[in-house]
């Protein structure tokens, strides 16, 4: 048996260890329960004037449209992103469910499981989404290398030559066949009528986007030949 000088302090352990079980996260920092630093929350938070109130609002709100986006995020962007397991499950488990209610319970443990990154993640998530919707500085460049190698193959015979030095790998077979099409089908229907372009049109800058994302070091716009 515990000598009885050795009680009290048990008892002081099993009722910390009781009251530090349940917790929260602020800004990826894990705050227990009746510690310290949930008491020195608490009382800033009693003092915050309805300012402050508002912003830990609206960034609550801000964290819970971020849970949202990851929803839609591709999966090549999500793997760049250093997210817990659990939080991957649950926006995986989020893509299978339907029913709007258990949808809404799931989004909910998604924010809470936002709220455990800290900036530095969720800037990287921001990064990622950004880069989806609108494209990053070296796919931006591609696509517009893309468009003007597709109207100088259309335009000039001399690209054809220009453009098989600069990707080698591309089928020229299809490629000249492409452009051959594109420009049949570029005339238009009556003399001075509209310029049409068919799908021939649209493989150009297909093959011409595919190769150039290939390169390590893709020309600049001034650069193009």
């Amino acid at each position: 048996m515990a000598p009885w000088h050795a009680v009290p302090a048990l008892s002081i352990f099993l009722t910390m260890s009781r009251k530090f079980k349940k917790g929260y996260f602020v800004r990826g920092e894990f705050v227990a329960e009746g510690s310290e630093r949930d008491l020195e929350l608490k009382r800033e938070l009693k003092g915050t004037d309805d300012q402050s109130r508002t912003d830990l609002k609206r960034e609550s709100l801000e964290l819970q449209k971020l849970g949202e986006d990851l929803l839609t995020l591709r999966p090549d962007f999500m793997k760049r992103l250093a997210l817990t397991e659990k939080l991957k499950d649950a926006v995986v488990e989020a893509k299978r469910i339907t029913n709007f209610e258990g949808k809404r319970r799931q989004m909910q443990y998604i924010g809470k499981q936002m709220r455990m990154i800290d900036e530095a993640g969720l800037t990287a998530i921001r990064t990622a989404i950004s880069e989806q919707f609108s494209g990053s500085p070296q796919e931006n460049l591609v696509l517009h290398l893309a468009e003007t190698w597709r109207d100088r193959l259309m335009a000039q015979d001399e690209a054809f030559g220009e453009w098989l030095i600069k990707c080698p790998e591309t089928d020229a077979q299809q490629l000249r066949a492409l452009i051959r099409q594109a420009r049949k089908d570029a005339l238009p229907e009556e003399p001075g009528g509209p310029v049409r372009h068919g799908r021939a049109y649209k493989d150009i800058f297909q093959i011409a986007r595919e190769q150039l994302g290939q390169l390590d070091q893709p020309d600049g716009p001034d650069s193009a030949p």
